[in-house]
């Protein structure tokens, strides 16, 4: 349903969307199924990470225009759906226990754009043209709002949100919606593989539990209330499986159980 995943030996995911004559575009076909794809990858033990690709000229060009077609004669209960099953796929990625890496080239736009905001790391092709374009078509970025505003703030949506001006992938990295700029293919798989070492070298529980810690203390004041919860999480990872064997792997000047590299 326009989209490949293979599972290496090292546990990492590579989920690749394969629409190209459509320029990765979104139906509701691949919504299902990344949805999908997201959630059983997530509660796969033996998966360490995920890497988000796409096939062809673009890495993801919005909504299918089909897709939109057919939406223009739905009843506004049915449009309201369709939007839901957006916001739930974006929210499965979003939320994704594991580490997922996106790298991205072509065109980005719309969803496509609310895609790239759900991955915690990103890194972009030079040549890429990013663009939050619903105002050009009428519409409003409604559903990738919370992902977007989560990842490069009020201001720059604002301004992004409103002009739907092309941008490359420098200033995608300034605003924060990207992590890294690469020269070409090559170089983007070459930063790929040294955010997989690091993420090998760590463990697995612990990498879970620090990205839903940035979920849950993200935009939150420092209270109290906030300090006497922070502790808490992290005198809960003392007695993990991972916490004493990886302070005597250290100690011990070996790698941890979990490092497959080693």
């Amino acid at each position: 349903m326009g989209l490949t995943t293979h599972i290496d030996a090292a546990g990492i995911a590579h989920v690749t969307l394969a629409r190209p004559e459509r320029h990765n575009a979104f139906d509701e076909a691949l919504i299902a199924t990344l949805e999908d794809t997201f959630r059983t990858l997530g509660t796969d033990p033996a998966v360490r990470a995920i890497v988000l690709s796409g096939e062809g000229k673009s890495f993801c060009a919005g909504a299918d225009v089909n897709w939109m077609r057919r939406a223009a004669d739905f009843t506004p209960e049915q449009n309201q759906q369709d939007a839901l099953k957006l916001s739930d796929m974006l929210a499965t990625i979003n939320a994704c226990p594991k580490p997922v890496i996106a790298r991205v080239h072509g065109a980005v736009s719309g969803g496509g754009g609310g895609l790239v905001a759900c991955a915690d790391m990103v890194v972009a092709e030079e040549g890429t043209t990013f663009r939050l374009s619903e105002v050009r078509l009428g519409l409003t970025p409604a559903t990738i709002s919370p992902f977007v505003i989560a990842k490069i703030g009020a201001s720059h949506a604002r301004r992004l949100f409103l002009t739907a001006e092309p941008f490359g992938p420098e200033m995608a990295q300034r605003i924060g919606l990207s992590h890294e700029t690469a020269i070409d293919r090559d170089a983007a798989q070459a930063q790929i593989t040294v955010w997989l070492s690091h993420l090998q070298a760590a463990a697995p529980g612990a990498v879970a539990d620090a990205k839903a810690l940035v979920a849950t203390i993200s935009g939150e004041r420092i209270t109290d209330t906030l300090r006497t919860e922070t502790p808490t999480r992290a005198a809960a990872r003392r007695p993990s499986p991972e916490a004493p064997g990886g302070l005597r792997a250290f100690l011990e000047k070996r790698a941890p159980a979990w490092n497959r590299l080693d």
